[in-house]
């Protein structure tokens, strides 16, 4: 299958789930490097471990450390989240107290963002601005506010210019905010897929000047640390998967042909009904929450090649792809990367109950705008301040990141409408911490679902609209691309809330 074109993803079921999306920059394939772990290929999927909330509250410790963890079946020298990668998945409830105690076990300093959740981004709550240093301690407390959005979230490091490293090392982990009303399946499964790539000694390779620029993509694609496990069912069942794309820089472009796909919601958001979709295109940090009823066979669930374009430096020679590892596809593996196999079969399950219509989401086309603003996400020669930046500036409105600037200020209680420009020949993606936006238009094109994400994609030298509530939560905190290679090198910016 050939790569998607940007006019196809655009048109990849109005939800802002496609922009384009990675060809210059390749897809890493699990080529040589990856044959070593292919005897271990195939185990029955497994899940993280849970730490659910009770009373209203979860108290838990995560502990970043390097170790020799169980990764594609065998052990490798990575980091993790109390000894697993990922780390384990957390189950709370709209109106709980999330308390967590970060113990840094590493040799740099780290810190913790709860992606997507709803929560104050001030003191100890969802504060980017922390270092934790290592051999030390630190209570984080978040309150869920009681309105906030059932859905699939994700937590990590945050710390600037180690981010991508971090994440791309093994820490991350799984939140699952519960609904209130469960929604009838006969099973659910949480899917963290993640890439990296191993050096000979089975440690992380690290990421060279090339990775950082295009930002990195792993050679080997797993599945909650695992290299194509397997998933078995039986016949006409209707699981629920939800789905974390736990990638540095790689979109995940998934299918699943053979079975039936819905999807329930992207991000934070949620659909009124279910939508049949034969693909969907996540962005690095997007969630997708399916629901998969099954067929008898079996099925492969695949991450098909995208194209994410190129810097625009390659072609006046003034970059050298040989410092980059050798990630081209072995032939014959050009439809795609396989992230892991469904056998269905046996005697048909009892069919569960139908999925109910969901509250209709706010749509804050409806509401008075108090402020309009643009963002421009650029690439270009000059004198960065980034790591390995390899003579290139990777800003927001012309600046890097600087924790000591505040970009913009907005008034809490208002709606904004901003305008998000890609002015480089590559994708990028803007995050927003705290406050999830509302997708208006994208490459031109009027979005006329009710879309809600906090991770966005911007096609390469084009624009997106979106609209964004800031309802509460004074404070400081960020927006950036989430091509984590790109925030480390400066492509972030600090907004407060006043």
């Amino acid at each position: 299958m050939e790569p998607i074109s940007r006019r196809r993803a655009l048109q990849l079921g109005g939800l802002g789930l496609a922009g384009v999306l990675a060809g210059g920059l390749g897809l890493a394939w699990q080529g040589s490097r990856g044959t070593r772990f292919d005897a271990a290929a195939g185990a029955e999927l497994s899940e993280p471990s849970v730490l659910a909330s009770s009373g209203g509250e979860l108290a838990l410790e995560l502990t970043a450390a390097e170790g020799n963890l169980p990764v594609a079946g065998c052990r490798a020298r990575v980091l993790g989240f109390n000894g697993g990668v990922p780390g384990p998945t957390l189950h709370v409830r709209p109106g709980d107290r999330l308390r967590v105690t970060l113990r840094n076990r590493l040799t740099e300093p780290t810190n913790l963002h709860l992606h997507g959740l709803h929560v104050s981004p001030a003191g100890n709550g969802d504060n980017p601005f922390l270092r934790i240093e290592p051999g030390q301690d630190f209570d984080y407390e978040y309150r869920l506010p009681d309105t906030h959005p059932p859905g699939m979230y994700w937590y990590h490091p945050h710390h600037h210019h180690l981010v991508a490293d971090q994440i791309f090392g093994g820490l991350y982990g799984a939140v699952i905010v519960d609904d209130i009303d469960p929604v009838p399946v006969t099973r659910e499964r949480v899917l963290v897929i993640a890439d990296l790539t191993l050096d000979d000694a089975g440690r992380i390779a690290p990421a060279s000047t090339m990775d950082r620029m295009l930002g990195r993509e792993g050679n080997l694609v797993l599945v909650n640390g695992q290299l194509r496990p397997t998933m078995t069912a039986a016949p006409g069942t209707r699981e629920r998967w939800r789905i974390v794309n736990a990638c540095v820089s790689r979109y995940l472009r998934l299918r699943l042909d053979g079975q039936q796909l819905r999807l329930l919601g992207l991000d934070s958001g949620r659909l009124t009904e279910p939508r049949p979709v034969e693909e969907i295109v996540l962005a690095g940090g997007n969630r997708a929450d399916l629901l998969v009823s099954t067929t008898v066979g079996s099925a492969q669930l695949l991450t098909l090649p995208v194209d994410r374009g190129t810097t625009g430096m390659m072609d006046m020679g003034m970059m050298d792809r040989g410092d980059r590892d050798d990630t081209s596809p072995p032939d014959g593996e050009a439809t795609g990367t396989v992230l892991a196999t469904v056998e269905v079969a046996g005697a048909a399950a009892a069919q569960p109950a139908p999925v109910p219509p969901q509250p209709a989401p706010r749509d804050l086309r409806r509401e008075t705008v108090a402020a309009t603003r643009t963002f421009t996400l650029g690439v270009g020669m000059g004198m960065g301040t980034g790591m390995g930046a390899g003579g290139m500036r990777f800003t927001i409105d012309g600046r890097e990141y600087d924790p000591d600037r505040t970009d913009h200020t907005v008034r809490v209680g208002t709606v904004e409408e901003w305008t998000l420009i890609n002015d480089s020949p590559m994708e990028h993606s803007l995050h927003l911490h705290v406050w999830p936006m509302q997708l208006l238009r994208t490459g031109g094109r009027e979005v006329t679902e009710i879309i809600w994400q906090d991770v966005v994609n911007i096609p390469a030298r084009n624009r997106v609209t979106v609209r964004v509530a800031f309802d509460d939560y004074p404070g400081r905190t960020v927006y950036h691309c989430h091509i984590l290679d790109h925030e480390d090198l400066g492509m972030m910016g600090v907004i407060e809330a006043r």
